[in-house]
């Protein structure tokens, strides 16, 4: 049960992190906050914690700072990003660096709810590219190691974020097989409601500018318009 989750609020908001955190209580969670980056930042590397809300902008230590160097030692636990932000940047470059995904203030209750046990759940219950082989995949130059969590182009290695390696994973390991965002959303972030085809959306613009030559026009990642996404088959690539 995800309701036994241990739940650390890094914010610098008193009435905000409150807030959150008799909300998140009430649904049975464990949860703690600090208002401090460095604090906080002690605090998840020094912890045993199953989710970690984090606020962009703090004292001390900032939200992209934590989340950077949190994720270069830790790529599993799951990491929802608060910003009172608007600019498609900040929400960006947060997912670059490793949060999985982000809400932006002011946000219903309801939505962060549903947001954190969407979070929870993925990361208790294997997707279904984690679920299959874990043997290297080849598509031309590109080569995916799921043992060693790696992407390689040609003889450069990648660098993608928990996420964008699941995401490619997924569609590796299904060539050909188109995906709704609905899809992908609940294979890859596990939420099985709509309205949030942006973060599909941000993830593969961000996977291609890595992946592909031409992101413009696609050679792995193709867009099937009106349905979604497919991955390129093996005689697509050698025709």
């Amino acid at each position: 049960m995800d309701t036994t989750a241990n739940i650390l609020i890094i914010e610098d908001d008193t009435e905000i992190a409150r807030l959150v955190q008799i909300n998140l209580k009430d649904e049975g969670y464990s949860v703690e906050f600090v208002q401090n980056g460095h604090k906080g930042y002690r605090m998840i590397t020094s912890g045993d914690y199953d989710l970690i809300i984090l606020d962009l902008m703090l004292p001390g230590m900032s939200g992209i700072d934590i989340c950077k160097k949190f994720r270069a030692d830790d790529t599993s636990t799951p990491l929802l990003m608060l910003t009172a932000k608007s600019e498609e940047f900040d929400k960006v470059l947060g997912l670059e660096l490793g949060a999985d995904d982000y809400i932006t203030k002011p946000f219903s209750i309801r939505e962060l709810l549903a947001r954190v046990k969407a979070l929870l759940r993925r990361a208790q219950q294997p997707s279904m590219s984690a679920s299959t082989s874990r043997d290297p995949l080849s598509f031309g130059n590109l080569l995916i190691e799921p043992v060693k969590h790696q992407v390689r182009l040609g003889d450069r290695i990648l660098e993608v974020t928990a996420k964008e390696f699941e995401l490619l994973l997924l569609f590796a390991r299904h060539p050909g097989r188109t995906f709704s965002r609905q899809e992908l959303l609940d294979n890859v972030w596990g939420y099985q409601f709509d309205g949030y085809e942006h973060t599909v959306n941000t993830h593969i613009n961000r996977l291609r500018s890595k992946i592909e030559e031409d992101p413009s026009d696609p050679t792995y990642i193709k867009t099937v318009w009106g349905v979604g996404y497919r991955f390129t088959e093996l005689d697509e690539l050698n025709p």
